[in-house]
């Protein structure tokens, strides 16, 4: 049993893979916080943007003229 222990300690068969693993769920955790803040900043440019649009008079009752 001691044997099988020390070769099992050794033995890095299959470590690429965990690194890959542990690298794509760092890339892909990283892409979901970057999507996140963009999402809600997004989201209040837009309903920003809609209020200021709401409040803007559509037919001005007057010609701006050029002196």
């Amino acid at each position: 049993m001691i044997k099988f222990i020390k070769n099992f300690r050794k033995d890095e068969t299959g470590a690429v893979t965990v690194d890959w693993v542990v690298l794509t769920a760092a890339v892909v955790g990283l892409a979901v916080a970057a999507y996140s803040a963009i999402e809600t900043q997004t989201a209040n440019l837009a309903g920003a943007t809609a209020d200021t649009l709401a409040t803007q008079d559509a037919s001005p009752t007057t010609i701006p003229t050029t002196p």
